[in-house]
């Protein structure tokens, strides 16, 4: 059996830019440990399985990094929607729906932009934990946790584009990952963002998605608004929208498709 799959750039104006996600529609589902080892060979931080639903309401969607199945994954999610659009998979207008074991995710089209429809982070402030600092090697302004790690908010933008943390300890704190973030300084940004995941086998993660569902809830407490335009600063680098909406977060960016494969097995 071959079977194609596609490596889009999400949250990319331009190739070789954003974060690359492997996609792959599936005509039936597959085993996890396929799947996985589908993942440790694309070698990406996600790879996407699609599969339409028998009943025609969307499809069922998962995302693997080289090492684990995550819960949720906005880059990626993104990418998929993409390719399901620009493969004709689903008319150019009509939104995405996915499946997922966190619920219905949505994404629509809006212009050259595309929307994510995600669940919002709870936030609990907490102490911060000098194990943090330590890993980090910066200071840190405040601490809050969500349902998969830390949320770190540092001094200053020049602190978050300049850290160079120990991942080894990182990935040894009692969370998923870290997400680091400070109010911008460089226009037209209102906060930078990185995002670092060595458990997971991704040491920095090139642009995330699903950070915005924490990142719009504690921002807009801090800055009085409701509407952000972010940047994350990894080597590769990548611009995200978002907007928090109730208990819901819109996240925005663009794709692009760089590359296409068959896998023979």
């Amino acid at each position: 059996m071959s079977l194609s799959i596609v490596q889009v750039d999400a949250f990319a104006s331009s190739p070789f830019t954003g974060n690359p996600a492997a996609v792959c529609l599936l005509p039936a589902p597959r085993d996890e440990r396929w799947m996985q080892l589908v993942a440790r060979e694309m070698n990406l931080s996600e790879t996407a399985f699609l599969v339409r639903r028998d009943s025609g309401d969307g499809f069922d969607l998962r995302w693997f990094t080289p090492l684990v199945e995550v819960p949720l994954c906005g880059h990626a999610t993104l990418a998929s929607a993409y390719v399901l659009w620009e493969d004709h998979h689903l008319a150019p207008q009509s939104p995405a729906h996915f499946h997922t074991r966190r619920g219905l995710l949505t994404a629509r089209r809006d212009g050259e932009w595309i929307e994510l429809d995600f669940p919002a982070d709870a936030l609990t402030p907490v102490t911060v934990p000098e194990a943090l600092v330590s890993a980090l090697g910066a200071p840190v302004v405040a601490v809050c946790r969500n349902g998969r790690g830390f949320v770190a908010e540092l001094e200053d933008e020049a602190t978050v584009r300049s850290l160079t943390p120990d991942l080894a300890a990182i990935a040894r704190l009692p969370v998923h990952g870290v997400v680091v973030t400070a109010r911008a300084t460089t226009a037209p940004y209102d906060f930078v963002v990185r995002n670092f995941l060595p458990g997971a086998g991704i040491p920095e993660d090139p642009v995330t998605g699903a950070a915005q569902c924490s990142l719009a809830p504690y921002w807009s407490e801090r800055l009085g608004k409701t509407e952000f335009l972010a940047f994350q600063a990894s080597a590769r680098g990548g611009e995200l929208r978002s907007r928090l909406d109730g208990d819901h977060v819109r996240i925005s960016g663009r794709a692009c498709i760089v590359m296409r494969g068959t896998l023979l097995t």
